[in-house]
């Protein structure tokens, strides 16, 4: 193990534990009233919960650690069946929050089959294409099968309808896609593909009459002037976080001291929990927290362009590319620079789906480090030998 942890990227995990202590905290200091007021609940519920999961997603993530990537081609056809039959399974078995089907209440945990599909996306797409690049597959149309199979998923993830999620999956697919050296070499084709099917399907919707996005989510294309539409969903939770980052200035009311927690803000300690950390903890703070990702993502990026093969590049650019979808998603609809979209804030947020999966694809972003110091290592100690 020792040897596994001097060829970890330091700087991320480092983050990466910091991100979750003090996102921790933040979900305390954000729901501790509204578990009372709101839930009914002892104010500790979110910050336990938040830490069993925190502590399984390290013990998770240690142990992927340990695995080679080159072994996941083993799994991940079972993995993507199995969440293709979970998303599926929402429509009979699902539980419905927020207007969304997207969860399975087990009790204990909810779990959100859409989140893990992000990851599953992610290592099916490296696996997939490394097995192209290594039987020199020279057919462009072989490398649309991939993408076919992964929009069944984003497909069953829209009818939820989680509009969000299944943007994110499609930004994260296409990037993927983008990126694969066949397909640049091929890109003017690649991309009259792509706007043959979005002109495809845009027309079979409007001819079929199908009503992709409810009502709830409709309004909120509605996004700019928040604070002019305090009475509707949107522009009140969205003025009540501008309030927030208003009071906090640029030290903050002290960590606990948030007034918008109070109900003001319903999904404080999830979707809005950024406006809650600058009311208490100052804007300071908040520009530290985003320099903080700006580095994450940096590192995660630097090992992407280090990879000795394919396969380890599309999965650390792929989990580059999820966590760089949430952060701007989050942070530019709390803002009201895009419609808001209900979409967590990583390492930060209160969730148990979402937390997991982060992690775990921290953690397999840290065995690419490892595995890409090892191969540059076998190739230097080959040339000389040689």
């Amino acid at each position: 193990m020792k040897k596994l942890w001097q060829k970890m990227d330091i700087v991320l995990l480092f983050l990466t534990l910091i991100y979750s202590i003090f996102g921790l905290i933040m979900i305390f200091s954000s729901s501790s009233m509204s578990t009372v007021l709101r839930y009914n609940v002892e104010p500790y519920y979110f910050f336990i919960r938040q830490a069993i999961v925190l502590g399984a997603s390290f013990v998770l993530g240690l142990f992927v650690l340990r695995i080679p990537t080159k072994s996941y081609k083993y799994f991940i056809y079972i993995a993507l069946g199995a969440i293709i039959v979970a998303l599926a399974g929402l429509f009979a078995y699902g539980k419905i929050t927020n207007n969304v089907l997207s969860w399975y209440d087990l009790g204990f945990f909810s779990f959100q089959p859409s989140e893990f599909a992000k990851s599953i996306i992610i290592v099916f797409l490296a696996v997939v294409y490394s097995q192209f690049e290594a039987r020199k597959v020279k057919n462009f149309y072989v490398f649309l099968f991939p993408i076919a199979i992964s929009l069944i998923i984003v497909f069953l993830v829209l009818i939820q309808p989680d509009l969000g999620t299944a943007l994110i999956l499609c930004a994260i697919i296409f990037c993927i896609f983008i990126s694969v050296p066949y397909v640049k070499q091929n890109i003017v084709k690649a991309l009259k593909i792509g706007i043959g099917v979005v002109v495809i399907v845009a027309l079979a919707l409007v001819y079929s009459g199908a009503d992709i996005l409810n009502s709830n989510q409709l309004q909120r294309f509605k996004f700019l002037n928040p604070c002019s539409r305090y009475t509707e969903e949107t522009g009140y939770q969205v003025c009540n976080g501008y309030i927030a980052i208003h009071n906090g200035g640029l030290f903050g009311v002290g960590l606990g001291n948030s007034t918008q927690k109070s109900l003001y803000l319903p999904e404080s300690h999830t979707d809005f929990i950024f406006p809650i950390i600058v009311e208490e903890c100052g804007l300071i703070v908040g520009i530290i927290v985003i320099i903080g990702y700006g580095i994450m993502l940096y590192r995660i990026l630097k090992i992407a362009r280090e990879a000795q093969n394919l396969r380890l590049s599309i999965l650390a650019y792929g989990v580059f590319l999820y966590l760089l979808c949430h952060i701007l998603i989050n942070l530019l609809g709390v803002l009201a620079l895009i419609p808001l979209t209900g979409v967590p804030l990583p390492l930060l947020s209160y969730g148990g789906s979402f937390t997991l999966n982060v992690i775990i694809m921290l953690f397999v972003v840290q065995r690419v480090s490892i595995e890409n110091k090892t191969i540059k290592n076998k190739r230097e100690m080959a040339m000389l030998v040689n």
